[in-house]
């Protein structure tokens, strides 16, 4: 069990401390002046330290007074945010959202600003998520990459996940047919490692290997290969926008699915919070404008 101080003691000996004298104390806190010199002194007997010299007309800090209060001053103030944190959640301005690092930079953040015009009183907040990550209890939402299938969230699909092969414009210039990315370097993600075997499968092209250099993360090897290091897998939505801008061309037509999609995913309790249901509709028609 904690042991902690007298609370009403710490409020009234942090405001004395900050304004000087137990009369701007007890201004602060609304209370007489007698009530805030009697809760610093049952804080005092109970830290067992005396905290404030005190004069015939003025107070002051003693050392121990003045390194507890050093020491106050970060806890109150944390306390003091955790507070705000907690009040903002309970009525729904506050929107968390658990995503992997390249879903976040290649395709939800370019779009938050239109999130933002739509629900300007919503505080956004984008934390690490993705695939491999647990589902945290202060999140309001995610997006996942899988099957649909997690405990104790709600899924909603938002895209499918295909795969084609993407590259700088100078490089797809040369490639007319799958045959010749025999040459190229074959850029892979350590994570992905099941993704060149099945577009190389459906490419007729079974007996070749991607040996290129590999990366932690998509949003790597995309940016090598915008580059000109290789030739990479991309995986929708990340390379939507690449595409469509012209940094990476798709030399080829064929398109496999990875096998999995990408989830809106949540806990039932967060269903009716006002900043999840802002969020829902617009990813929902933002995937759509996406796809489209």
């Amino acid at each position: 069990m904690r042991r902690l101080p007298h609370l009403n003691g710490i409020r009234a000996f942090d405001a004395a401390a900050r304004r000087g004298s137990f009369a701007g104390a007890a201004a602060e806190l609304n209370v007489s002046a007698a009530a805030v010199s009697r809760m610093v002194r049952v804080l005092e007997e109970r830290v067992g330290v005396a905290l404030f010299e005190r004069g015939a007309n003025r107070l002051t800090l003693t050392a121990r007074g003045r390194a507890y209060h050093v020491g106050l001053s970060p806890i109150l103030d944390a306390l003091a945010q955790l507070t705000d944190q907690v009040t903002a959640q309970a009525a729904g301005r506050i929107l968390t959202i658990g995503v992997g690092p390249t879903f976040a930079v290649r395709w939800l953040i370019p779009r938050l600003a239109s999130f933002q015009e739509v629900a300007p009183d919503i505080e956004v907040r984008v934390t690490s998520g993705g695939a491999a990550a647990p589902f945290a209890d202060d999140w309001t939402c995610g997006i996942k990459l899988g099957d649909g299938r997690w405990a104790g969230l709600v899924a909603e699909r938002l895209f499918d996940a295909d795969l084609t092969p993407v590259c700088m414009p100078r490089l797809a210039q040369r490639l007319k047919s799958p045959h010749q990315l025999k040459p190229q370097t074959l850029l892979r993600v350590a994570h992905a490692h099941e993704d060149w075997p099945l577009w190389l499968a459906a490419a007729g092209l079974s007996e070749m290997a991607a040996a290129g250099p590999m990366f932690e993360f998509y949003g790597h090897a995309l940016q090598a290969a915008s580059d000109g290091v290789g030739v990479t897998l991309g995986i929708r939505p990340y390379i939507d926008d690449d595409l469509r801008a012209g940094r990476l061309v798709a030399p080829f037509k064929l398109s496999v699915s990875k096998g999995s999609g990408w989830y809106l995913v949540s806990r039932a309790a967060r269903a009716a919070e006002p900043a999840f249901l802002a969020f829902q509709s617009w990813i929902r028609k933002a995937a759509r404008t996406s796809l489209a």
